[in-house]
Protein backbone atom coordinates (compact mmCIF):
# COMPACT_ATOMS: atom_id res chain seq x y z
CA UNK A 1 0.00 0.00 0.00
CA UNK A 2 1.04 3.76 -0.70
CA UNK A 3 -0.86 6.73 -0.03
CA UNK A 4 0.27 10.54 -1.19
CA UNK A 5 0.62 12.70 2.17
CA UNK A 6 0.22 16.41 1.84
CA UNK A 7 2.04 18.37 4.61
CA UNK A 8 3.18 21.94 5.42
CA UNK A 9 7.08 21.97 5.04
CA UNK A 10 8.72 24.90 6.48
CA UNK A 11 11.63 25.39 3.61
CA UNK A 12 12.95 28.45 5.41
CA UNK A 13 12.39 31.69 7.82
CA UNK A 14 8.90 31.82 8.10
CA UNK A 15 8.10 30.21 5.20
CA UNK A 16 5.97 27.19 4.71
CA UNK A 17 4.73 24.83 1.38
CA UNK A 18 2.43 22.13 0.66
CA UNK A 19 4.29 19.24 -0.43
CA UNK A 20 3.59 15.40 -1.23
CA UNK A 21 5.05 12.46 0.52
CA UNK A 22 4.89 8.75 0.17
CA UNK A 23 3.16 6.47 2.93
CA UNK A 24 4.59 3.34 3.31
CA UNK A 25 3.76 0.13 4.99
CA UNK A 26 4.45 0.84 8.70
CA UNK A 27 6.09 -2.80 9.60
CA UNK A 28 5.76 -4.77 12.15
CA UNK A 29 7.31 -2.51 15.14
CA UNK A 30 5.64 1.03 13.83
CA UNK A 31 2.17 2.30 12.60
CA UNK A 32 0.50 5.84 11.02
CA UNK A 33 -1.73 7.92 12.68
CA UNK A 34 -4.24 10.28 10.46
CA UNK A 35 -4.02 13.25 11.93
CA UNK A 36 -7.22 14.74 13.12
CA UNK A 37 -6.08 18.00 14.75
CA UNK A 38 -2.45 19.61 15.48
CA UNK A 39 -2.02 22.15 18.19
CA UNK A 40 0.32 25.25 17.94
CA UNK A 41 2.83 25.76 20.39
CA UNK A 42 4.90 29.01 21.49
CA UNK A 43 7.79 26.44 20.73
CA UNK A 44 6.60 26.33 16.99
CA UNK A 45 6.21 30.05 16.02
CA UNK A 46 10.20 29.51 17.86
CA UNK A 47 11.18 26.90 15.14
CA UNK A 48 9.85 29.23 12.76
CA UNK A 49 11.98 31.80 12.82
CA UNK A 50 15.32 29.37 12.65
CA UNK A 51 15.98 27.96 9.47
CA UNK A 52 19.18 26.41 10.52
CA UNK A 53 18.36 22.99 10.88
CA UNK A 54 17.05 22.62 7.18
CA UNK A 55 13.34 21.24 5.85
CA UNK A 56 10.79 20.10 8.19
CA UNK A 57 7.46 19.49 8.74
CA UNK A 58 6.30 21.23 12.44
CA UNK A 59 3.61 20.45 14.90
CA UNK A 60 3.90 18.15 18.05
CA UNK A 61 0.70 18.43 19.80
CA UNK A 62 -0.82 15.45 17.31
CA UNK A 63 -4.36 13.33 17.79
CA UNK A 64 -5.59 11.32 15.45
CA UNK A 65 -6.54 7.86 14.75
CA UNK A 66 -4.06 4.73 14.21
CA UNK A 67 -4.35 3.81 10.50
CA UNK A 68 -1.75 1.20 10.33
CA UNK A 69 -0.54 -0.17 12.90
CA UNK A 70 1.99 -3.39 12.79
CA UNK A 71 1.83 -6.61 15.12
CA UNK A 72 4.73 -6.05 17.02
CA UNK A 73 3.35 -2.47 17.36
CA UNK A 74 -0.13 -2.92 18.60
CA UNK A 75 1.00 -4.83 21.13
CA UNK A 76 3.59 -2.63 22.44
CA UNK A 77 1.23 0.02 22.30
CA UNK A 78 -2.00 -1.61 23.48
CA UNK A 79 -3.81 0.06 20.33
CA UNK A 80 -5.64 -1.44 17.59
CA UNK A 81 -6.22 0.51 13.99
CA UNK A 82 -9.43 3.44 14.28
CA UNK A 83 -8.03 4.13 17.96
CA UNK A 84 -8.23 7.70 19.00
CA UNK A 85 -5.05 8.52 20.12
CA UNK A 86 -2.77 11.32 21.31
CA UNK A 87 1.08 11.83 20.79
CA UNK A 88 3.76 13.36 23.06
CA UNK A 89 6.73 15.00 20.99
CA UNK A 90 9.27 12.56 22.11
CA UNK A 91 10.52 9.54 20.61
CA UNK A 92 12.87 8.19 23.44
CA UNK A 93 15.49 5.42 23.54
CA UNK A 94 13.60 3.57 26.19
CA UNK A 95 16.95 1.92 28.18
CA UNK A 96 19.10 5.12 29.62
CA UNK A 97 18.81 6.01 32.79
CA UNK A 98 16.35 9.09 32.30
CA UNK A 99 13.93 6.82 30.80
CA UNK A 100 13.87 3.93 33.42
CA UNK A 101 13.47 6.80 35.80
CA UNK A 102 9.99 7.16 33.98
CA UNK A 103 11.75 10.82 33.14
CA UNK A 104 11.41 10.78 29.07
CA UNK A 105 11.83 14.13 28.64
CA UNK A 106 15.46 13.96 29.49
CA UNK A 107 16.69 11.10 27.33
CA UNK A 108 19.29 12.60 25.17
CA UNK A 109 17.81 10.73 22.43
CA UNK A 110 14.48 13.69 22.21
CA UNK A 111 16.81 16.06 22.33
CA UNK A 112 17.36 17.82 19.08
CA UNK A 113 20.79 19.64 20.57
CA UNK A 114 22.48 16.21 20.64
CA UNK A 115 23.57 14.51 17.48
CA UNK A 116 20.97 11.76 16.41
CA UNK A 117 18.14 13.39 18.64
CA UNK A 118 14.93 13.33 17.14
CA UNK A 119 11.22 14.23 18.26
CA UNK A 120 7.89 15.45 16.67
CA UNK A 121 7.54 18.76 15.15
CA UNK A 122 11.87 19.22 15.00
CA UNK A 123 13.06 16.16 12.93
CA UNK A 124 13.84 17.46 9.51
CA UNK A 125 12.58 15.73 5.93
CA UNK A 126 15.77 14.15 4.83
CA UNK A 127 15.37 11.31 7.66
CA UNK A 128 13.42 8.66 6.61
CA UNK A 129 9.89 8.22 6.20
CA UNK A 130 10.06 12.02 6.60
CA UNK A 131 6.77 12.74 8.12
CA UNK A 132 8.04 13.55 11.84
CA UNK A 133 5.37 16.81 11.99
CA UNK A 134 1.90 17.42 12.76
CA UNK A 135 1.04 19.52 10.23
CA UNK A 136 0.55 16.75 7.89
CA UNK A 137 -2.60 14.53 7.23
CA UNK A 138 -0.20 11.31 8.36
CA UNK A 139 2.43 10.88 10.87
CA UNK A 140 5.06 8.04 10.92
CA UNK A 141 4.69 6.31 14.36
CA UNK A 142 8.62 4.05 15.04
CA UNK A 143 8.63 2.24 18.39
CA UNK A 144 9.66 4.69 20.05
CA UNK A 145 6.75 6.29 20.07
CA UNK A 146 4.67 7.55 23.22
CA UNK A 147 0.98 7.33 22.86
CA UNK A 148 -2.51 8.05 24.85
CA UNK A 149 -5.36 7.03 24.35
CA UNK A 150 -8.20 9.72 24.17
CA UNK A 151 -10.66 9.21 26.82
CA UNK A 152 -14.62 8.54 24.90
CA UNK A 153 -16.00 12.40 24.90
CA UNK A 154 -13.27 14.31 24.58
CA UNK A 155 -13.38 15.64 20.91
CA UNK A 156 -9.68 15.93 19.29
CA UNK A 157 -10.32 19.71 19.19
CA UNK A 158 -9.61 19.75 22.92
CA UNK A 159 -7.52 16.61 23.24
CA UNK A 160 -5.03 18.43 20.86
CA UNK A 161 -4.10 20.74 24.23
CA UNK A 162 -3.32 18.17 26.35
CA UNK A 163 0.23 18.88 26.09
CA UNK A 164 0.30 22.42 27.12
CA UNK A 165 -2.20 21.57 30.14
CA UNK A 166 0.04 18.51 30.97
CA UNK A 167 2.94 20.75 31.25
CA UNK A 168 0.71 22.59 33.84
CA UNK A 169 0.55 19.39 35.89
CA UNK A 170 4.37 18.63 35.47
CA UNK A 171 5.19 22.11 36.12
CA UNK A 172 2.84 23.03 38.89
CA UNK A 173 2.11 20.06 40.68
CA UNK A 174 5.32 17.68 40.05
CA UNK A 175 8.11 20.08 39.75
CA UNK A 176 6.94 22.72 42.06
CA UNK A 177 5.02 20.66 44.67
CA UNK A 178 1.76 22.98 44.77
CA UNK A 179 -1.30 21.68 46.85
CA UNK A 180 -3.15 23.07 50.15
CA UNK A 181 -2.00 25.91 52.05
CA UNK A 182 0.66 27.18 49.25
CA UNK A 183 -0.27 30.20 47.32
CA UNK A 184 1.14 30.08 43.83
CA UNK A 185 1.38 32.99 41.16
CA UNK A 186 1.35 32.48 37.74
CA UNK A 187 2.96 34.71 35.43
CA UNK A 188 1.59 34.85 31.91
CA UNK A 189 -2.00 34.00 30.84
CA UNK A 190 -1.36 32.02 27.56
CA UNK A 191 -1.83 28.28 27.06
CA UNK A 192 1.23 27.40 29.36
CA UNK A 193 0.14 29.42 32.28
CA UNK A 194 -3.55 28.67 32.12
CA UNK A 195 -2.78 24.54 32.29
CA UNK A 196 -0.73 25.55 35.65
CA UNK A 197 -3.95 27.82 36.73
CA UNK A 198 -6.08 24.43 36.20
CA UNK A 199 -3.46 22.39 37.48
CA UNK A 200 -2.96 24.24 40.66
CA UNK A 201 -6.59 24.62 41.61
CA UNK A 202 -6.80 21.09 40.92
CA UNK A 203 -3.77 20.26 43.21
CA UNK A 204 -5.81 21.96 46.11
CA UNK A 205 -3.55 25.17 46.83
CA UNK A 206 -5.18 28.04 48.84
CA UNK A 207 -4.72 30.80 46.47
CA UNK A 208 -3.55 30.77 42.86
CA UNK A 209 -3.05 34.06 40.60
CA UNK A 210 -2.67 34.63 37.42
CA UNK A 211 -0.89 37.51 36.12
CA UNK A 212 -0.95 39.42 32.48
CA UNK A 213 -1.41 42.85 30.50
CA UNK A 214 -4.45 44.38 30.27
CA UNK A 215 -4.91 43.77 26.49
CA UNK A 216 -4.89 39.40 27.79
CA UNK A 217 -8.75 40.25 29.62
CA UNK A 218 -9.81 37.62 27.99
CA UNK A 219 -7.47 35.24 28.96
CA UNK A 220 -7.51 36.38 32.16
CA UNK A 221 -11.06 35.68 32.49
CA UNK A 222 -10.34 32.04 31.18
CA UNK A 223 -7.52 31.86 33.95
CA UNK A 224 -10.81 32.65 36.66
CA UNK A 225 -13.24 29.91 35.19
CA UNK A 226 -9.99 27.09 35.84
CA UNK A 227 -10.13 28.15 39.26
CA UNK A 228 -8.16 31.11 39.80
CA UNK A 229 -9.06 33.14 42.90
CA UNK A 230 -7.55 36.57 41.58
CA UNK A 231 -5.98 37.79 38.33
CA UNK A 232 -3.73 41.10 38.21
CA UNK A 233 -2.88 43.35 35.05
CA UNK A 234 0.60 43.87 35.59
CA UNK A 235 0.74 47.25 33.22
CA UNK A 236 -2.63 49.06 35.68
CA UNK A 237 -1.63 47.35 39.04
CA UNK A 238 1.65 47.39 40.85
CA UNK A 239 2.17 43.68 40.83
CA UNK A 240 4.53 43.59 44.03
CA UNK A 241 1.51 45.59 46.12
CA UNK A 242 -1.06 44.04 45.02
CA UNK A 243 0.20 40.94 45.79
CA UNK A 244 1.33 41.60 49.52
CA UNK A 245 -2.66 42.52 49.77
CA UNK A 246 -3.78 40.12 48.82
CA UNK A 247 -1.88 37.57 50.91
CA UNK A 248 -2.03 40.06 53.74
CA UNK A 249 2.02 40.41 53.39
CA UNK A 250 2.75 36.60 53.13
CA UNK A 251 3.38 36.70 49.38
CA UNK A 252 3.94 33.35 47.24
CA UNK A 253 5.13 29.97 48.05
CA UNK A 254 5.10 29.11 44.24
CA UNK A 255 6.01 31.74 41.44
CA UNK A 256 5.72 29.73 37.98
CA UNK A 257 7.06 32.21 34.82
CA UNK A 258 5.27 31.09 31.86
CA UNK A 259 5.47 35.15 30.95
CA UNK A 260 8.31 34.58 28.05
CA UNK A 261 9.65 37.75 29.04
CA UNK A 262 13.03 35.54 29.38
CA UNK A 263 15.87 36.11 32.26
CA UNK A 264 15.14 39.66 32.86
CA UNK A 265 12.02 38.91 34.74
CA UNK A 266 13.94 36.39 37.12
CA UNK A 267 15.13 39.33 39.76
CA UNK A 268 11.66 40.86 39.15
CA UNK A 269 9.79 37.22 40.24
CA UNK A 270 12.38 36.34 43.57
CA UNK A 271 10.97 39.63 44.63
CA UNK A 272 7.64 37.67 44.88
CA UNK A 273 8.32 35.18 46.80
CA UNK A 274 8.58 34.40 50.62
CA UNK A 275 11.68 33.06 51.86
CA UNK A 276 12.23 29.20 51.16
CA UNK A 277 10.47 29.80 47.99
CA UNK A 278 10.38 28.21 44.59
CA UNK A 279 10.40 30.04 41.19
CA UNK A 280 9.95 28.12 38.28
CA UNK A 281 10.57 29.76 34.59
CA UNK A 282 10.62 28.43 31.12
CA UNK A 283 12.11 31.57 29.53
CA UNK A 284 15.60 30.78 28.23
CA UNK A 285 15.66 33.73 25.57
CA UNK A 286 16.83 37.54 26.51
CA UNK A 287 18.52 39.92 27.94
CA UNK A 288 19.43 39.02 31.69
CA UNK A 289 19.85 41.78 33.98
CA UNK A 290 22.97 41.27 37.21
CA UNK A 291 21.21 37.94 39.09
CA UNK A 292 20.58 38.95 42.49
CA UNK A 293 22.15 36.07 44.13
CA UNK A 294 21.88 37.84 47.22
CA UNK A 295 18.12 37.52 47.22
CA UNK A 296 18.12 34.10 46.42
CA UNK A 297 20.59 32.81 49.22
CA UNK A 298 19.58 35.68 51.88
CA UNK A 299 15.60 34.09 51.21
CA UNK A 300 16.79 30.65 50.84
CA UNK A 301 14.83 30.32 47.47
CA UNK A 302 14.83 27.52 44.78
CA UNK A 303 14.97 28.49 41.34
CA UNK A 304 14.12 25.61 39.02
CA UNK A 305 14.19 25.55 35.08
CA UNK A 306 11.23 24.18 33.56
CA UNK A 307 10.74 22.00 30.44
CA UNK A 308 8.76 19.65 29.13
CA UNK A 309 5.65 16.96 30.79
CA UNK A 310 5.84 13.26 32.01
CA UNK A 311 3.34 10.97 30.78
CA UNK A 312 1.47 10.83 34.18
CA UNK A 313 0.83 15.03 33.77
CA UNK A 314 -0.41 14.09 30.34
CA UNK A 315 -3.03 11.82 31.58
CA UNK A 316 -3.88 13.73 34.09
CA UNK A 317 -4.70 16.48 31.41
CA UNK A 318 -6.83 14.17 29.31
CA UNK A 319 -9.04 12.99 32.20
CA UNK A 320 -9.74 16.47 33.67
CA UNK A 321 -10.92 16.90 29.79
CA UNK A 322 -13.10 13.81 29.95
CA UNK A 323 -14.46 15.63 33.45
CA UNK A 324 -16.71 18.06 31.57
CA UNK A 325 -15.61 20.18 34.75
CA UNK A 326 -13.85 23.06 32.78
CA UNK A 327 -14.49 25.25 29.67
CA UNK A 328 -11.33 23.77 27.41
CA UNK A 329 -13.51 25.04 24.42
CA UNK A 330 -13.34 28.42 25.60
CA UNK A 331 -9.52 27.52 25.43
CA UNK A 332 -9.52 26.04 21.69
CA UNK A 333 -10.48 29.66 20.10
CA UNK A 334 -9.23 28.89 16.02
CA UNK A 335 -9.19 25.39 13.89
CA UNK A 336 -7.59 26.40 10.28
CA UNK A 337 -6.20 24.56 7.53
CA UNK A 338 -2.60 23.43 6.34
CA UNK A 339 -2.70 26.44 3.56
CA UNK A 340 -3.57 28.70 6.81
CA UNK A 341 -0.49 27.89 8.65
CA UNK A 342 1.65 30.61 8.07
CA UNK A 343 -1.07 33.42 8.75
CA UNK A 344 -1.89 30.49 12.21
CA UNK A 345 1.63 30.60 12.93
CA UNK A 346 1.47 34.36 13.02
CA UNK A 347 -1.04 34.83 14.84
CA UNK A 348 0.40 32.29 17.99
CA UNK A 349 3.17 34.70 17.45
CA UNK A 350 1.51 37.64 17.99
CA UNK A 351 2.38 38.89 14.75
CA UNK A 352 -1.79 39.90 14.10
CA UNK A 353 -3.94 41.87 15.61
CA UNK A 354 -6.47 39.02 16.09
CA UNK A 355 -6.09 37.46 19.51
CA UNK A 356 -6.28 33.81 20.20
CA UNK A 357 -5.34 31.19 22.82
CA UNK A 358 -4.98 28.08 21.39
CA UNK A 359 -4.81 27.56 17.68
CA UNK A 360 -5.14 24.00 16.09
CA UNK A 361 -4.14 23.00 12.33
CA UNK A 362 -7.15 20.40 10.81
CA UNK A 363 -4.91 19.07 7.99
CA UNK A 364 -7.95 17.72 6.08
CA UNK A 365 -9.57 21.12 5.97
CA UNK A 366 -9.79 22.45 2.10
Amino acid sequence: MQKSVRAAVMTGYRQTEIRDFPMLEAGTDAGWLRVDMCGICSSDWNNYNNDKKGPRILGHEMVGRIEQIGSAAAYRWGVREGDLVALEEYLPCGHCEYCRAGEIRSCMATDQRFAGGIRYGSTTIDVAPALWGGYAEYVYMPSRTVIHRVPEGVAPRIAAMCLPIGNGFQWTYFDCGAGPGKIVVIQGPGQQGLGCALAARIAGADLVIVTGLARDADRLELARAFGADHTIKVDEEDLLETLAELTNGRMADIVIDTSGLGPKNINPSMRLLRKRGVLATISRKGAAEQFDVDLLVGQQLTLKGLRGHSYEAVEMALQVMASGRYPFERMSTHVMGLKELDRALHMVGGQLDERSIHVSIDPWLP
